[in-house]
């Protein structure tokens, strides 16, 4: 039987544990992310198309899917700091957990692409996202698509987690959608993690400011509209 300091310690040591296997899930979750996606572009470029532009966009859907299912009940599986800056905002998440979320993100893709120059070290790209257009172009996109994901994530998740099995398939899907028709103008990155690992790793910083801040401001639109379509809805 536990003493009232037993339990004590018990008690706080458990929230702890609870925390780094957040953390560490959204390392592993982001690493399978830019691992598997820019990977996807890597081998597209290496066997000369063979992915296809829609087998990239798949491929970012469907890992998206599949660690959703894997990891969203332990750390509700942002896999991307707008994300987590967006549930910051909505005040679904505070501050204090925030930031080692966005650091275990950075760490989860600086590893992936790490793996993939070791792996692909003629790549001098390795899935970076730059813009076929204008920067101001691409920043544009890249606002809306990450408004359209944002706000899906927050009309099917309760807190920072999912509400069932079909969070995952609406989130992948919006994922998967935008890729496939804006990826070959703006990369269709909507995530900073994404965007910043390639880049970081191969070198290859231009336009990297879009991709860095795009994703944040649609995220916060999106915390916006959904509080105001959500306060119609219950006023209704």
């Amino acid at each position: 039987m536990n003493t009232p300091l037993q339990f004590s310690s018990e008690s706080q040591r458990m929230p702890l544990s609870m925390n780094y296997r957040k953390y560490l899930s959204e390392v592993i979750g982001t690493f399978a992310l830019v691992f598997c996606g820019t990977g996807a572009i890597i081998i597209n470029n290496v066997s000369g198309g063979a992915v296809t532009h829609v087998g990239i966009s798949m491929t970012f859907g469907l890992i998206i899917l599949s660690m959703i299912y894997a990891l969203g009940d332990i750390s509700g599986a942002h896999f991307n700091p707008a994300v987590t800056i967006g549930f910051t905002i909505a005040k679904r998440m505070k501050m204090k957990e925030s930031i080692p979320y966005i650091i275990s993100q950075l760490a989860g893709a600086l590893l992936a692409s790490l793996c993939l120059k070791l792996l692909f070290p003629q790549d001098t790209d390795l899935g970076a996202t730059m813009p076929a257009g204008s920067d101001m172009q691409s920043f544009i996109l890249e606002m809306i698509l990450t408004f359209f994901l944002m706000f899906v994530i927050l009309n099917v998740s309760r807190g920072d987690k999912e509400k069932g099995i079909t969070a995952g398939i609406a989130i992948a899907s919006v994922v998967g959608l935008e890729a496939l028709f804006a990826g070959k103008i703006c990369g269709a990155s909507m995530n900073p993690a994404r965007s910043f690992a390639p880049a970081i790793v191969s070198g290859n910083l231009h336009s990297l400011w879009i991709y860095l801040t795009a994703p944040v401001f649609g995220a916060a639109i999106a915390v916006l509209a959904h509080n105001i379509t959500k306060t119609e809805t219950i006023q209704s």
